[in-house]
């Protein structure tokens, strides 16, 4: 048994930039506190199986920092789906809750830092109404949980999506062709508005704002009238057609949200029917995902890691880290989940897009 304090970390649900950010700041902040920390793998499913962990060494956390992906694993399948789709959270069955405090008991954790987005949280907020003391740690790369400005995983995500189209520019300028960059944002526009402003695209289309073709369309004879012959569409996964529906790739799975993709080639195939003009479609998929974080993204995974150490010392459970620039808070977990935080259609943003002269399709 440890002479010293343990907690727990897991990360769950889908992988992003500084997951091991995270890892590495949690470990090394609570070693400086005297805690050894002790790393459950494969996400909650690993609260089912008291052999899935690890001891995390501070001293081997130095090649942490900037490698992407966790060194845990992650799972968004499994026993412990909590989201079922916008706004509906499944209850977790009692002895599923049972099992994972026994581990929980039985690795003599005294407290345990989930790292997650709204789905996982809400996992976390079961186990903290179970009896379990947690910790939340918000990570998104679709920027999408309340009461945080920012979470980790989002600035990588738009820096790639932004490389993206700084690529895509000279390849469409070339050919005098339009070209359709699908991005991920299932419900929230979040990654799809910034990296089409800061990737300078013409049209962005997202969730939160109705399209129709007939202007998408106008927008790209507008600038071919003009002499640009060439013009960059953003569309994030989640965005919806004229008739209001998502284009899914999969359906039907068993308490899983569908699975989103295809908006970028139907949107593709409308522009180039009414148009005339060539167009392509690239779909950037889990590139958003890959790779290691930014600047900014290490930055803040390393704010929010000894944050939520100080959060355990202090036995303050049930909070989750947030960040309201320029400093790191603290907002119960209750008050992040359960209500995502899309892009009000007047937002300063979407403003400033419009008077760039970039066209939402509305």
């Amino acid at each position: 048994m440890s002479l010293f304090p343990r907690l727990g970390i897991l990360t769950g649900g889908g992988d992003c930039p500084g997951l091991n950010a995270v890892i590495r700041s949690v470990v090394k902040s609570a070693a400086k506190q005297g805690w050894e920390t002790l790393g459950i793998y494969g996400g909650f499913e690993g609260l089912l199986n008291k052999e899935e962990y690890d001891i995390l060494n501070y001293k081997d956390m130095g090649g942490l920092l900037t490698m992407g992906g966790t060194i845990l694993g992650s799972n968004n399948k499994g026993q412990f789906t909590a989201k079922t789709g916008l706004g509906e959270t499944g209850k977790i069955p009692k002895e599923i809750l049972d099992r994972a405090k026994s581990t929980f008991q039985q690795l003599n954790l005294k407290a345990l830092v989930c790292v997650g987005g709204d789905g996982s949280l809400s996992i976390a907020q079961q186990l903290f109404e179970h009896g379990m003391p947690v910790v939340g740690i918000p990570k998104t790369i679709d920027n999408d949980l309340q009461s945080t400005a920012y979470t980790f995983g989002f600035d990588s995500a738009v820096t790639c999506a932004t490389e993206a189209l700084d690529r895509l520019h000279t390849t469409a300028q070339s050919h005098n062709r339009v070209f359709v960059l699908e991005v991920m944002g299932r419900h929230a526009g979040w990654i799809a508005l910034h990296a089409g402003v800061a990737g300078g695209g013409d049209v962005i289309l997202i969730p939160e704002i109705p399209f129709v073709y007939e202007k998408v369309c106008a927008k790209i004879l507008e600038r071919e009238k003009a002499g640009n012959r060439s013009t960059l569409v953003v569309v994030a996964e989640g965005a919806k057609d004229p008739t209001g529906t998502q284009v899914t790739l999969t359906s039907g799975e068993v308490n899983r949200e569908d699975r989103l993709g295809g908006i970028g080639a139907v949107v593709a195939g409308e522009i180039q029917k009414r148009t005339g003009k060539e167009t392509r479609v690239c779909v950037l998929g889990h590139l958003q995902r890959g790779g290691g974080p930014t600047t900014f993204d290490r930055v803040l995974c390393t704010q929010f890691g000894a944050r939520a150490v100080q959060l355990v010392i202090q036995e303050k459970f049930g909070y989750m880290v947030a960040f309201q620039p320029p400093n790191t808070t603290i907002v119960k977990i209750t008050e992040a989940i359960g209500q995502l935080k899309t892009v009000p259609p007047d937002c300063d943003m979407v403003q400033t897009a419009r008077a760039l002269g970039i066209s939402f399709g509305d």
